[in-house]
């Protein structure tokens, strides 16, 4: 599932499919910082928030994953979120991050794509677009000529109409497993358990 790309030019996916990731991953902190971006000569992430890196049940950012923020922004990667969330929560979350968002991003159509590679001074070629949805991150990213690293949910609760896509998201990843482990689990395993420990 992996897709070659020269640096110098834009990517396009090798299947010729906008909805096929170029990676597939269980969540952010097992994509491998040296290996995966650096040694692929990417040093730009558009990231996405929603189920990407907040859970959507309790709202909160897990620690794995702001360790991984922190040790990509000690190896020099350039890190941008793009969400399509309009609330003040998404700029407050940038700011406790203290990372440059571009919010109300309208993905998959390119506007919030280019603005957020104008903000950081970023270029296509040298950029990947990391999000949980095959019809906005991946779609968009690969419409601009980027790379895609699809990530499982964090959990399954998500909004109704994304609840809709992701039934037809699993039947286009046929059997394809992500990377790294586990998948999103059900709210209720959460509880389940959390009552166990």
């Amino acid at each position: 599932m992996i897709m070659a790309t020269n640096q110098g030019t834009p990517h396009m996916p090798s299947s010729g499919s906008f909805f096929t990731p170029d990676r597939y991953f269980s969540r952010l902190s097992r994509i491998d910082i040296a290996k995966d971006l650096l040694g692929a000569g990417l040093r730009t992430v558009l990231l996405d928030i929603d189920n990407t890196i907040l859970r959507r049940d309790t709202h909160e950012v897990p620690r794995d994953i702001v360790v991984w923020l922190a040790q990509a922004k000690q190896a020099n990667i350039t890190i941008c979120l793009l969400s399509n969330n309009w609330h003040t929560s998404v700029l407050e979350l940038a700011e406790t991050l203290d990372l440059p968002i571009v919010a109300k991003a309208l993905k998959p159509l390119p506007f919030g794509y280019l603005r957020a590679l104008s903000l950081v001074h970023a270029k296509r070629a040298n950029s990947v677009v990391i999000g949980d949805q095959l019809f906005t991150d991946v779609a968009g990213a690969h419409a601009l000529g980027m790379r895609a690293f699809l990530l499982a949910p964090l959990v399954e609760q998500d909004l109704t109409h994304t609840l809709f896509l992701r039934n037809i998201e699993r039947a286009l990843l046929g059997d394809a497993q992500p990377e790294g482990g586990v998948v999103a689990q059900s709210v209720r395993e959460m509880h389940e358990r959390g009552s166990e420990e």
